[in-house]
């Protein structure tokens, strides 16, 4: 079954050579290209800001593993309920922790998950930041530190809880659907 991507925006045709080879590789080794990737495409400009960004926040240099991040993903979208990023991103978390029950666990609630007090901490930030940004403050900030977490390490959990909200917010806007294909994964 064929799902619409969003809005129904055309991709640009042909790809550009550079387009199309990255969507060859996602087909590589994810077995498809991600529906936010395909609902890009309509401008390459914006299409190549999305993925340098994601790129560099999920799998570029980070004292958090990609774990971390997923796991990020996932509370943000589950504050949010954007059905896109809940079902890839806890794919993401079931194929990365190797626990299945934890990434429905994850997507569901992440409060019920077996969690280390960094990981506590660290998603009680992000949803701190999602639901009321305007009350974060240096007790927060505080709270990662005494979790173990570096200044750096705070900067890169705020990005990508940034990042998550508004690709949530974009998703649930176009109307963006997930790739049936990511329901099937890690279970």
């Amino acid at each position: 079954m064929t799902q619409p991507t969003a809005l129904g925006l055309p991709p640009v045709d042909p790809l550009p050579e550079a387009t199309a080879k990255y969507f060859a590789i996602c087909e590589e080794k994810l077995g498809m290209v991600p529906n936010v990737l395909k609902a890009h495409a309509f401008d390459i400009d914006k299409l190549n800001a999305f993925t340098a960004l994601y790129n560099d926040l999920m799998l570029g240099q980070s004292g958090l593993s990609k774990l971390e991040r997923e796991m990020i993903a996932v509370a943000v979208s589950s504050s949010n309920r954007c059905y896109y990023c809940l079902v890839a991103h806890g794919a993401a978390v079931r194929e990365l922790s190797g626990d299945p029950a934890f990434g429905e666990r994850m997507a569901m609630n992440w409060r019920v998950a077996d969690l280390s007090e960094r990981h506590r901490a660290m998603l009680d930030f992000v949803t701190r930041l999602t639901e009321r940004p305007a009350e974060m403050a240096e007790a927060d900030r505080e709270g990662l530190r005494a979790a173990g977490f570096s200044d750096r390490d705070i900067w890169d959990v705020a990005n990508v809880a940034a990042f998550f909200n508004m690709t949530n917010r974009v998703a649930s806007a176009t109307g963006m659907a997930p790739n049936d294909d990511y329901h099937a994964m890690a279970r």
